[in-house]
């Protein structure tokens, strides 16, 4: 059978693609290097107006040059038809003046999106930080917010999507005029961490438009939290524990929260001192009040040994359908039971990883109660009522299993007491896939207590 060489020649076809295209190939690059295809040919001199997106990053090129190169590039923007979002990186040092200059210029324009991002200090006259087209907004570094409040005091009417990240604010007050000046604004990330000092974020956040939150912090000098966020449909927070929450999360139906011990802290820097023994520990029983209306809930494994040392009184979770929680070696499941038996509409359950701290206040919700000495009738009793046997569990979503023999007395557990279950997936890892067979079989093989239950490997 012969074959055909196809001879391609040195025929350019990539030149040949519609203009349109062409300007989709170039918006994926930094604006930087998509200006040199300009040089390639006629064919390339003015496809640049074409692009969608202005990366312009002083990272991608010599950044003595980059000033001038900016300057030239906003100068063109009346041509710039199709471009719709503008994204600036500095990491070098650069007049604070030409910047806002920028800044201020693209604003002008119209766009829909901005991404900001610097690593040296740079102020923002918030007096013309305003645009009526702006939806999508992002600053991230060294940013300082100071001034006075637009004419009206709304920032950016048609915003939805804003994120902060180490953005400082002249103060509190300047903070929330900010949000407040986003009367549309449907998602909001905040993002603070050890490098970002004082006059950042006060733990307030007050909308009543936001539809998912997302919070990062890092900082042990804030202690109270406030959401205020009545139309808030997704929460994502992470922080150390505060000692006091106030919060509006009516309608609220899923969260994630990774709330971190400050045991933990004092653990990780022992010469530090604390001068309140409940800023140490915190309080989150209004936190999980208020969230106690989810369909969904996400917990990290230190949230788990929060909720046990910080909330007074667990709530019902009536409408609470898929709860998952991480496991971690030196955290126990104390109040795993209890968010069970505070769960009666309860369907899914997805773990990640069954090792965990043996305590002898893990309750039944696993078999690893340490043996005591003595047992009276009535602690005889009470064991043998597992609270899983009265959970509505249909499908139990097990990862990171290995097959040791605490994982497999975990399952033995699982399946002889989860009446309800009708599907188990069980995700193994392992470094050698031929002991895989070994885990699987040893898992299909232990007794289960519901009749229509199946076992999945993933």
């Amino acid at each position: 059978m012969s074959t055909k060489r196809v001879d391609m020649g040195s025929k350019d076809y990539i030149s040949n693609l519609p203009d349109e295209i062409l300007g989709k190939i170039l918006s994926l690059l930094w604006t930087n290097r998509a200006a040199c295809t300009s040089v390639l040919s006629k064919r390339w001199r003015n496809l640049l107006a074409l692009v969608d997106n202005l990366d312009l990053n002083d990272a991608s090129g010599d950044h003595r040059y980059f000033c001038d190169f900016v300057d030239r590039t906003l100068a063109l923007l009346s041509n710039f038809t199709t471009v719709k979002r503008f994204s600036l990186n500095c990491d070098f040092k650069h007049a604070s003046s030409r910047v806002r200059s920028w800044i201020h210029t693209v604003l002008e324009r119209g766009f829909l999106k901005l991404h900001l991002e610097t690593a040296r200090m740079h102020r923002i006259d918030t007096e013309v930080f305003t645009s009526n087209t702006l939806v999508d907004l992002t600053i991230c570094g060294r940013f300082y917010a100071e001034g006075r409040l637009p004419p009206g005091g709304v920032f950016f009417p048609a915003l939805k999507s804003l994120s902060l990240v180490s953005v400082k604010f002249k103060n509190a007050e300047m903070y929330q005029d900010f949000i407040s000046g986003c009367p549309v604004l449907e998602e909001l990330f905040l993002h603070y961490d050890n490098d970002t000092r004082r006059l950042a974020w006060n733990g307030l956040v007050s909308s009543p438009s936001i539809k998912r939150l997302n919070i990062y912090h890092n900082l042990p000098e804030l202690r109270f939290g406030c959401l205020q966020t009545p139309s808030l449909v997704y929460l994502d927070y992470s922080n150390y524990v505060l000692k006091k929450y106030a919060v509006d999360l009516g309608s609220l139906e899923e969260a994630r929260l990774n709330i971190r011990s400050w045991e933990r802290v004092i653990d990780e820097n022992e010469g530090e001192s604390y001068e309140e023994e409940d800023e140490i520990f915190g309080d989150v029983t209004d936190l999980v009040k208020g969230i106690s209306n989810v369909k969904t809930l996400h917990l990290y494994s230190d949230s788990l040994e929060v909720f046990h040392l910080c909330c007074d009184t667990m709530p019902v979770f009536h409408n609470l359908v898929t709860l998952s929680f991480e496991s971690d070696k030196e955290i126990g499941w104390q109040v795993v039971p209890l968010l069970l038996n505070k769960s009666p509409n309860l369907e899914t359950l997805i773990i990640k990883g069954l090792l965990h701290q043996v305590t002898d206040m893990c309750g039944n919700a696993c078999p690893c109660i340490p043996k005591r000495r003595k047992k009276n009738k009535k602690k005889k009793k009470e064991e043998k009522e597992c609270c899983l046997s009265t959970c509505q569990v249909k499908v139990l979503n097990i990862s990171g299993y290995r097959g040791t023999c605490r994982e497999l007395k975990q399952m033995r557990h699982f399946l002889g007491n989860l009446r309800c279950l009708e599907t188990v997936k069980v995700g193994v890892t392992l470094k050698r896939r031929e002991d895989n067979n070994g885990i699987t079989n040893d898992v299909m093989e232990l007794p289960r207590v519901s009749s229509n239950c199946q076992i999945q490997f993933f």
